[in-house]
């Protein structure tokens, strides 16, 4: 819907409002302290509605403004991707653009630990934030342990592997972005 769609139904709205809770235009100008000449405008279309103009309006009639413009509505803000599971690990889309930083929510299900694990690598740059359990990260010469509230950020083309610690199932978040994307986060400094 255009801008010039959205101001023309302006008017009509108020009117409408107006009618609905039986004020006139004398009422509503002596509430509001805009003109009864200045109203009878806005609500005929004649007058270009305005920030100073409606503020009043809608505090007048105890309504919130947008519903005197007529703002769309705010759209569903549920995350419906559908999951992902590859090898045992259920991974859940957190962003819909291909390309650039992508963002999971990933399940690493409880199973037995790998003693010797087998490090990859690959183009990109990964951050790892654990939301419940215990995730086992192998990263070049690190063999780490994270637990919930604890993150790890790494270049990928360093050998890397992650999974079960082989207590009990883990979430964490993954942020994955292009060779040179780094994430960055506020965190207090570590303690030396």
């Amino acid at each position: 819907m255009s801008t010039d769609e959205v101001l023309a139904g302006v008017g009509p709205r108020l009117r409408r409002l107006r009618k609905e809770r039986e004020v006139t235009l004398a009422a509503l100008s002596e509430a509001t302290g805009i003109s009864v000449s200045t109203l009878s405008r806005l609500e005929s279309g004649l007058r270009k509605p305005s920030l100073e103009l409606l503020l009043p309006i809608a505090q007048a009639h105890e309504v919130p403004l947008d519903e005197l413009v007529g703002a769309p509505p705010v759209r569903d803000p549920r995350v419906r991707a559908e999951p992902i599971v590859r090898h045992g690990r259920t991974y859940w889309p957190l962003t819909r653009q291909p390309g650039g930083l992508q963002a999971y929510k990933v399940r690493e299900p409880q199973r037995q630990a790998v003693p010797d694990p087998e490090p990859r690598t690959h183009e990109g740059y990964e951050w790892l934030y654990v939301l419940s359990g215990r995730l086992r990260l192998v990263l070049g010469e690190h063999d780490v342990v994270l637990s919930a509230g604890e993150a790890a950020e790494f270049d990928t083309r360093v050998p890397h592997w992650f999974g079960s610690t082989g207590e009990g199932p883990a979430e964490f978040l993954s942020l994955f972005g292009p060779q040179g994307e780094r994430m960055h986060v506020r965190a207090r400094p570590a303690r030396e």
